[in-house]
């Protein structure tokens, strides 16, 4: 637990960047229909990922890392972001359900750097 047990790339246009990368490195997507947002599971790296839709703008260039997301399979999202916050992080992106996998969220660290945090659950709504 609270190991890097998922990433996430970020696209303006999801299936052009799912072709990208199926050409570079032979990886499979598909389309997750259970998801608030165009989401496509990557499933064949060995390791949870995904692509979807860009949910804020794309950062200029020149400002620092344009990056993959991970996020960080905890043991209760609520304890975990309680925890976050008090030690100085912000609210990036509030926690919501991926219907029946887990409750994710975004936050930002310190130095504004986003990471997530997800919970695995079943029951999620």
């Amino acid at each position: 637990m609270n190991n890097v047990a998922y990433f996430e790339i970020q696209a303006n246009n999801p299936l052009e960047s799912a072709r990208f990368y199926e050409q570079i490195f032979g990886w499979t997507f598909e389309r997750a229909e259970n998801v608030p947002l165009e989401y496509y599971k990557i499933i064949t790296t060995g390791m949870h990922g995904g692509l979807f839709k860009r949910p804020a703008d794309t950062p200029p260039l020149n400002c620092g890392t344009n990056a993959f997301t991970c996020s960080i399979q905890v043991e209760n999202f609520d304890t975990m972001a309680e925890k976050i916050l008090k030690n100085g992080g912000k609210v990036a992106m509030p926690k919501f359900a991926i219907e029946g996998l887990c409750y994710q969220g975004y936050f930002l660290d310190l130095d504004n750097n986003v990471f997530g945090i997800f919970e695995p659950n079943t029951n999620a709504k």
